[in-house]
């Protein structure tokens, strides 16, 4: 049931929302008849994750006359939703892992290289291995870099012994086996970042889902949230189900919540001390997993599309550069207020920056776009809740708005039953955003 008390379940939103977004991004798109300026242009897509695969993909089914080469330095990708799964037990490294063979058969030219340099002006891309490529139309989706200036501390040595995780991989890999290694008994500190960061709710579930596997491992042992928040996203079922599952608020809790208000902001980390320091105190911990401040990939900062800032400011209804003209940037690294940092928005936003650019390149006016976003959230066993919305473009303020009435958040009386489903829910999406990027 959503929010507003229309009865409908997660798996008809999605299908329905999925119609929308498909619909805003590509409504007459496929039919559209190619044009001189079209045929045959060349776009070139740099990063390979969930908005690079989408929008390289839906330019080919688009236009199949496009010339599209998606350029990637990793063979294989490593979603990021998911991870807290393999984190928590529940899920293997393989289980989270594709690669680019789908995209191939779309036609999509797929070359794994490191992309150094962004010649905005001389439409070309180059690689660390010396090559050049020209566009016509350039997709920037570099996702997140971890911002170790912003942590007393903490860099990329001190991620070796307390990993962020929050770029999925071997950071993943590290923290899994640290908690397999961890004592019973022992302390997993989570520092959790501050906003904007990717996936609002995913700390929180990596905290649960720690825990969880704790309760089954390990029952003497204690996750510690120490935030430089006062409250987070859909803070009201997480704490449901830690009262639930992990004895939240009581002196056998498992898991304990400290906000900035109650000195929970971690001013600095001593990796070699395995402690995190507040205001108030030093506290040491057996595993620790330190996400600090993000910002847009590094590539995003080696081409000038972040301005004075730390993330990439767009045209909210194309996600053309404000700063580049012919460089779209979507994604974690993207300004795309209202919408979060997460994979299901970058698949949105992808199919969106895809018709833009096809309209862009025929001569042609875009019709407005809309977008679609789903967080799940598993917390416990059999448990998971979601967040959903529709969006659509405000161009008076340069934003993308969510839709009153569309969407909405799990209901705190929901039937076991009902967590149950919506458990159901999450795999089934993983496993088709999975396809419709990479498949």
């Amino acid at each position: 049931m959503l929010k507003n008390g229309l009865k409908t379940d997660r798996r008809s939103f999605i299908k329905i929302a999925g119609g929308v977004a498909a619909a805003g991004a590509f409504a007459g798109a496929i039919s559209m008849p190619n044009v001189a300026r079209a045929a045959g242009a060349r776009v070139v897509v740099v990063g390979g994750g969930t908005g690079g695969a989408t929008c390289a993909k839906y330019l080919r089914r688009a236009d199949p006359s496009l010339d599209v080469t998606l350029i990637e330095a990793n063979k294989e990708h490593y979603t990021c939703f998911m991870s807290n799964e393999v984190i928590g037990g529940e899920r293997t490294m393989a289980g989270i892992q594709v690669g680019y063979g789908g995209l191939a058969a779309h036609g999509v030219k797929v070359v794994h290289a490191l992309v150094t340099e962004i010649d905005a002006a001389g439409k070309k891309v180059k690689t660390q291995d010396g090559k050049t490529f020209a566009y016509d139309r350039l997709v920037v989706a570099p996702g997140i870099d971890i911002d170790y200036d912003s942590l007393e501390g903490y860099d990329e040595a001190a991620a070796e012994k307390m990993p962020h995780a929050w770029q999925a991989g071997p950071q993943t890999a590290l923290l899994r086996k640290q908690l397999e290694d961890m004592k019973d008994g022992g302390t997993f500190i989570l520092v959790a970042p501050p906003n904007p960061f990717r996936c609002p709710p995913g700390p929180y579930e990596r905290a649960s889902l720690v825990a969880n596997y704790f309760k089954q491992h390990k029952p003497n042992s204690k996750v510690l949230i120490l935030d430089p928040k006062d409250g987070f996203s859909k803070q009201g079922l997480f704490i449901q189900a830690w009262e639930k599952f992990y004895g939240y608020g009581t002196d056998k809790a498992m898991i304990t919540w400290i906000p900035a208000s109650k000195q929970g902001k971690v001013i600095a980390v001593h990796p070699a001390e395995m402690a995190v320091e507040t205001d108030f105190e030093k506290i040491k911990g057996d595993v620790i997993n330190v996400i600090p401040a993000q910002k847009a990939g590094k590539i995003a900062f080696a081409a000038g599309l972040t301005g004075d800032g730390k993330w990439c400011p767009i045209n909210t209804k194309t996600f053309e550069s404000s700063i580049h003209a012919g460089v779209h940037v979507l994604g974690d690294a993207a300004v795309a207020t209202t919408m979060p940092k997460s994979g299901y928005s970058a698949n949105s936003q992808a199919k969106v920056a895809a018709r833009a650019i096809v309209a862009a390149l025929q001569g042609k006016d875009m019709a407005d776009p809309a977008y679609v976003n789903t967080c799940y959230s598993i917390a416990g066993p059999d448990h998971c809740f979601s967040v959903a919305a529709v969006y659509k473009h405000n161009a008076a303020e340069n934003k993308i708005v969510a839709v009153e009435g569309a969407g909405g958040l799990s209901p705190m009386d929901a039937s076991a039953e009902d967590r149950k489903r919506e458990v159901g829910f999450a795999h089934s999406w993983y496993n088709n955003i999975v396809k419709d990027s990479w498949g």
